[in-house]
């Protein structure tokens, strides 16, 4: 599918939609006020069963007015007591036009929304930090979605951080004019910097809560893994944090800030493109729109945003950094679903009117890989073959590459494979959905937005999570799972080790034999070429890969 024509599909499906110690102010019926001293300055928060909570906490300036398309402010100190026991806004996205089962009511939106929310045990010292950054395909969502309750994970012992950043083209549009007000003489990348300035704050403020700033985990699902990978790339961010997780995370290609390469137009050409759409052809312009109006438009006109590699924040693809070792040498915890697609099948091309149809489309696209290709995705079952492909070139393939980079960087890594289903999702033809994990490593099953599959409350749903949880808080306290009821997790190594959860977790070796080495050598080609792009164009939809063999570096050499 053309990055442009895809973007609408996925527009649609996705846009859904000094310190002091604590002292028990006064009883809630949410819970016990509390109050805390930080460095930036006092909070008004809430204990639940051991559980202190503190919501809507700026982290940065709100980027406004003038401040829109800037790098982000630290937020000023505040003097007094500031309430901590709501959310904050959520950062502004298009607004939704169709209903999926990711679609939750977020409330109020605004610009005004770069802020953090903190849960953490009431007697913490030194606590491991996961800071949670959530997904949505950098369009849409927010750190207040219920998915993200971070106070069963705050139990075990972790103190968790979820975040607000900008989204969308207010986080992510490129601009000759932007650039050329910028002291580095680049645009875009905004909400990056945002997340990088939610974790400086962390490594300010994080003592105050319990937590050591020393031991922080950037973790991320979907476009959160995204983000992850894209602070692994990124100098500035170097030192913020200590280990990664990073979940149906997509190393896709991305657009150069002022060159067109791999099919794509550079990030500054499609900003002045758009801009001329919405007849704002200066940055003077640009800011006189209402920020709802300019982000529904934008959507509209097929915007898709993305990190540009602009020689500062992101200085290269993603493939190139990982490749080249540059990234940040720390552990990973790194996996994807089984049925990713079945829950974002937009990603995925229709399927062909015969099985000879389909293998000679294959043999067209993938010439000399193309028995490989039928191997793993045969025609005798085009529907699985079809979401399969999409799920292995996108997540499948990513996750592998992850933890492949970090054990050649001698670091601990671990890979797992999510395979479980429950009746009301198998039913709905959603076994192992994209984000399906996310209830049950948070610890909480029973909250999940509106139309999700309710997960039923059964003792072995409850194991299941309870080892998800233990097994994700031990990583970030100690860059390990360990073993939790008796199931050590094994690093993935020589043997190519994963973690299998089903019903309960299984360990096992070589994920799906064939998958990875295929979809690198897809992307090596496409890489060589310097012509196409490697995202969910695959499969069926794929450009042809004949004549484009021979590339350098990392998996590709």
């Amino acid at each position: 599918m053309p990055l442009r024509d895809a973007a609408f599909a996925i527009l649609a499906a996705l846009v859904a939609g000094g310190v002091g110690p604590a002292v028990a102010a006064s009883a809630d019926p949410e819970g016990e006020h509390v109050i805390l001293q930080t460095p930036a300055g006092g909070l008004s928060g809430v204990t639940i069963e051991g559980v202190r909570a503190f919501k809507g906490v700026p982290y940065a300036a709100p980027p406004v007015g003038t401040g829109r398309w800037r790098p982000p402010a630290p937020a000023p100190h505040w003097t007094g007591l500031r309430d901590a026991r709501a959310f904050g806004p959520a950062c502004v996205q298009p607004t939704p036009r169709v209903q999926t089962i990711y679609s939750a009511d977020l409330g109020r939106t605004s610009e005004d929304c770069l802020t953090l929310n903190i849960w953490t045990p009431a007697n913490a010292e030194k606590a491991p930090v996961i800071v949670w950054i959530h997904g949505g395909a950098l369009v849409a969502g927010s750190s207040r979605e219920t998915l993200y309750d971070g106070s069963r994970l705050a139990a075990q012992g972790v103190v968790v951080v979820s975040i607000n950043y900008r989204l969308g083209v207010l986080g992510y549009l490129a601009h000759p004019a932007l650039s050329a007000e910028s002291t580095d003489g680049v645009s875009g990348n905004y909400g990056l910097m945002d997340q990088i300035e939610a974790l400086k704050w962390v490594q300010r403020n994080i003592a105050a809560f319990g937590g050591d700033p020393q031991n922080v985990t950037i973790a991320g699902e979907s476009a959160g893994g995204l983000s992850v990978m894209y602070l692994m790339a990124s100098p500035p961010a170097r030192g913020l944090f200590t280990k990664v997780i990073a979940q149906s995370a997509y190393m896709i290609s991305t657009p150069e800030l002022k060159a067109a390469r791999y099919g794509m137009p550079s990030a500054e050409d499609a900003g002045a493109r758009l801009a001329r759409t919405l007849q704002a052809p200066s940055a003077r312009a640009l800011r006189s729109l209402d920020a709802q109006t300019l982000t529904d438009a934008a959507a509209l006109a097929g915007f898709l945003p993305f990190g540009a590699v602009d020689g500062k924040l992101l200085p290269g693809q993603l493939v190139d950094v990982f490749d080249r070792g540059d990234q940040a040498p720390v552990p990973i915890l790194a996996g994807f679903n089984s049925g990713e697609v079945r829950s974002l099948k937009m990603l995925a091309p229709p399927t062909p009117s015969s099985p000879a149809d389909y293998e000679r489309t294959i043999r067209e696209r993938y010439g000399d890989l193309a028995d490989a290709f039928l191997a793993l995705y045969p025609s005798s079952d085009m529907g699985e073959s079809i979401l399969a492909t999409t799920r292995d070139a996108l997540y499948g393939w990513t996750s592998e590459r992850l933890v492949r980079s970090q054990t050649a960087l001698q670091r601990p890594s671990f890979l797992y494979y999510f395979d479980h289903g429950y009746p009301a999702a198998d039913a709905a033809g959603l076994h192992g959905f994209h984000a399906s994990e996310l209830p049950y490593m948070f610890g909480r099953l029973t909250r999940t937005p509106p139309l999700w599959p309710k997960v039923p409350d059964t003792a072995e749903e409850r194991a299941l999570s309870d080892v998800m949880v233990a097994y994700w808080t031990a990583f970030a306290r100690d860059g390990a799972p360990g073993q939790v009821a008796g199931v050590s997790w094994p690093a993935y190594g020589e043997e190519r080790q994963f973690m299998r959860f089903e019903k309960m977790p299984r360990p096992a070796e070589r994920l799906l034999p064939g998958m990875f080495d295929l979809h690198e050598q897809a992307m090596c080609r496409r890489r060589a070429s310097g012509t196409q792009p490697w995202n969910w164009n695959v499969g069926l939809a794929s450009p042809s890969l004949i004549g484009t063999a021979g590339s350098t570096g990392g998996e590709c050499g």
